[in-house]
């Protein structure tokens, strides 16, 4: 009977650990996909957008099939790292105050962290999963997050730029100036950043 028992243990150990090892935010295998919405097959991704991803749905003011969660969970289950549905779906959870949509399989941030892991070579899903977390109050998961952010995709403009603000908001200027002047040399239009920096005293334009 020991034996037996500590046979029957053990199966739960086992058991338990698989469960504890499954991601808590779901296997990312779907029916349809999931694809990487950076190189997207184009009729695919007029399927899933013309029927659960509307101007409606990415206006976030109802959904098209059923609920807005719904709509925005079939189109980041097909395509976890498309970014506008990644927006708008942050965008509703912020303005809901809701830490997951009705219609919605998963909590909010589980989308994005199903994003970076289903494409972790992606700099924009990193970028917005960091833009979730500093709107939702959690700076220390954002930054690394953004800085990681920088590091896939070193020349877009607008992600370097977030990171400049973030570091400027630390008051972590040296960092800050450097993101700055790299996003402003890539073309960045806002002078928000710039402006923060000079009235801190730590921007010249005549200094590199």
């Amino acid at each position: 009977m020991k034996i037996k028992a500590a046979l029957a243990a053990a199966t739960l150990l086992a058991a338990s650990g698989q469960l504890a090892a499954k991601p808590f935010c779901g296997e990312l295998v779907n029916a349809f996909g999931p694809f990487d919405y950076r190189t997207p097959d184009a009729e695919q991704l007029h399927l899933v957008e013309q029927a659960h991803f509307t101007e409606e749905v990415e206006q976030g003011l109802k959904g098209n099939t059923g609920t807005l969660g719904a709509d925005l969970d079939y189109t980041l289950r097909a395509f976890p790292n498309h970014t506008r549905a990644l927006e708008t779906l942050a965008k509703v959870a912020l303005r809901q105050k809701a830490v997951q949509l009705p219609g919605g399989k998963y909590p909010v941030e589980c989308y994005f962290e199903r994003a970076v892991r289903f494409v972790p070579d992606d700099g924009a899903a990193h970028a917005a999963y960091a833009g979730y977390l500093y709107r939702v109050g959690q700076p220390e998961k954002a930054l690394p997050m953004l800085e990681k952010a920088v590091e896939l995709d070193p020349e877009n403009p607008s992600i370097n730029y977030n990171l400049g603000l973030a570091y400027a908001k630390m008051k972590k200027y040296d960092p800050a100036v450097k993101y700055a002047r790299k996003a402003y040399e890539l073309g960045f239009p806002l002078p928000g950043l710039k402006n923060m920096l000079t009235a801190a005293g730590k921007w010249s334009d005549k200094t590199p």
